[in-house]
């Protein structure tokens, strides 16, 4: 049982995390999220708490931002994108009870920001610009539960949500050891 109210995009999503897990959750209707919900989710947000976990593509990370300026203080789970592909559909009614299960466990809270990376350090640790950048900072940010992103964003993720430089290490290098 999930005692925080998990935000998802649609009434398809809530069928597949019911599945997965035990909890309330209450659903945006895509871009169409109204006042009331906005208000039952601050609501939730001051007595048991609120997880985002909208679907891994851009809509879903734009809906993630409007939530977030109107309820800073949300913690945030991400699917890996692959995981919630089915066809030429990416969401979170596509991914498995297990996968939903994974993504939930690794929730995390947006910290007091700070400048713990900056761009030299992804450069350095071969997360942007080299070859397979990409492909890293997809492991990585799977193995962080901080969901893939671009080189910027990543820098941001990993500041906001208080990524130390040791969980960084080790995830970079469970990816070489894959590779």
């Amino acid at each position: 049982m999930i005692k925080e109210l998990i935000v998802v995009e649609g009434k398809d999503d809530i069928s597949a995390v019911k599945r997965a897990v035990e909890a309330d959750l209450v659903c945006t209707h895509g871009y169409g999220i109204t006042k009331e919900v906005i208000s039952v989710i601050q609501k939730a947000a001051k007595t048991r708490g609120v997880i985002v976990f909208t679907d891994p593509d851009f809509a879903g990370d734009k809906i993630r931002r409007y939530i977030v300026k109107r309820v800073p203080n949300c913690k945030h789970a991400y699917l890996p994108k692959h995981l919630g592909k089915k066809n030429n559909n990416i969401g979170i009614e596509n991914a498995k009870p297990e996968d939903i299960i994974e993504a939930l466990s690794k929730v995390k809270t947006i910290v007091e920001f700070n400048n713990t990376f900056e761009l030299f350090d992804m450069f350095k640790l071969g997360l942007i610009s080299g070859p397979l950048s990409s492909e890293k900072r997809r492991f990585v940010g799977e193995k962080l539960g901080i969901g893939y992103s671009n080189s910027k964003q990543f820098i941001n993720r990993l500041n906001n949500y208080g990524i130390t430089i040791d969980e960084l290490l080790i995830a970079i290098d469970e990816y070489k050891q894959g590779v």
